[in-house]
């Protein structure tokens, strides 16, 4: 008698493909009515001056944070702000 063999399913190899779907939320972007205006606010017009940098800074060197303390100073003593 012979021995039957048994009939060897093959594994099936199935590829797994990661379709991950992200869920995209638009945020609902709202405007003000009124114009932001730049700077916290302030409109600085420097047009038309005739100071150099160093009438405004000085002729040693300085830190920014001196530098911007410096500007405002200037600005403000020569009214170039609209607030």
């Amino acid at each position: 008698m012979a021995v039957k063999k048994k009939a060897t399913a093959k594994k099936k190899t199935t590829k797994k493909i990661a379709t991950a779907k992200k869920k995209t939320t638009k945020k609902k972007v709202t405007k003000s009515k009124t114009k932001k205006l730049p700077f916290g606010g302030y409109a600085i017009n420097f047009a038309g001056r005739t100071e150099t940098v160093e009438q405004v800074f000085g002729n040693k060197p300085i830190p920014p944070s001196e530098m911007t303390k410096r500007i405002w100073k200037f600005v403000k003593s020569n009214n170039l702000a609209n607030r």
